[in-house]
């Protein structure tokens, strides 16, 4: 059965959908739509149109992922992406019962995002060459991560009329558009005004001319190279950790967590939506929190 122009038709509906009403993310909607292919292509080979789908044809795509190899996170995300596709089909009313409802997710046991220490933040902002032309944007770039705790798409797309260096925040865009004010540390902007002095000898491309930080083409970073800059100092630095921009983000939650800030405020700054993200950093380091506990609580304190 090849995909008809009915089902074409729901799947452009669909995408405009995520992007439009929604509000995702470029890279959010390809993974939606990566999830809708799997599900397409799945009922094609049993020889169904999608509303004509019931639980256990669903339940039968998840057990083959399954077989082949596919790790429970992953079968995890797919379920969300067919769950988010049938609910779509019900708001529009192309359906009237969502054979998802019942559909359960593969247990995944919890993964704790890998953080670095301070020594090892230090250390690999220590080993940037401040003699190579982009050594001082380099810095500046990681002291802003690690100083706002922000997301690399989120880096990159900082803007001048972002910044308010005399008030000590920048304005940063997150997932579905929303805005939000993050405290940016003196350090971080001293090295951001450091950085202005080099960027003012770069020949910038029409329409980057207020785009903060720029390649040596003029125009804006990729996601790629932040991922390729951390990677670099992190080898220079002999820090023998998979580090990646996210790893700068679960360190500025940790270490403000371990210096005793309020969770709800660390959720602010992140950008959750939902507490219940936040909270994964509780697990973070369970001795630390332990010794403040016995420190701290009367009940334990030494008579």
């Amino acid at each position: 059965m090849e995909i008809n122009q009915d089902i074409q038709d729901k799947t452009t509906a669909y995408h405009t959908f995520l992007k439009l009403e929604k509000s995702l993310s470029v890279n959010s909607v390809e993974a939606y739509m990566d999830d809708l292919n799997k599900l397409l292509n799945y009922l094609r080979d049993i020889g169904k149109m999608p509303e004509e789908a019931v639980l256990e044809d669903l339940q039968a795509m998840i057990a083959g992922l399954r077989e082949i190899g596919i790790s429970p996170r992953s079968q995890a995300r797919i379920v969300s992406g067919i769950k988010s596709f049938y609910r779509f089909l019900l708001l529009e009313n192309y359906i009237r019962k969502d054979p998802t409802e019942l559909l359960e997710s593969p247990k995944i046991g919890l993964k704790l995002p890998e953080f670095l220490t301070l020594q090892e933040i230090n250390d690999i902002i220590g080993s940037i060459d401040l003699s190579l032309p982009e050594g001082q944007r380099n810095r500046a770039i990681l002291e802003t991560l690690y100083s706002c705790g922000l997301r690399v798409s989120e880096l990159i797309n900082i803007r001048f009329p972002d910044l308010y260096p005399d008030e000590g925040f920048i304005r940063v865009e997150g997932k579905g558009r929303k805005q939000r004010l993050v405290p940016i540390s003196p350090t971080a902007i001293k090295e951001i005004n450091l950085y202005l002095l080099d960027r003012c000898h770069i020949e910038v491309k029409k329409g980057y001319e207020d785009v903060l930080f720029l390649n040596r083409r003029g125009t804006a970073l990729s996601r790629v190279m932040v991922f390729y800059i951390i990677k670099q100092q992190t080898e220079a630095a002999g820090v023998h950790k998979t580090v990646s921009p996210h790893t700068f983000r679960h360190s500025f939650a940790t270490h403000l967590l371990e210096g005793g800030a309020n969770l709800r405020a660390i959720q602010q700054m992140l950008g959750h939506e939902k507490i219940a993200t936040t909270e994964i950093y509780t697990h973070l380091d369970r001795d630390f929190l332990r010794s403040e506990i016995l420190e701290h609580h009367p009940r334990n304190k030494k008579l």
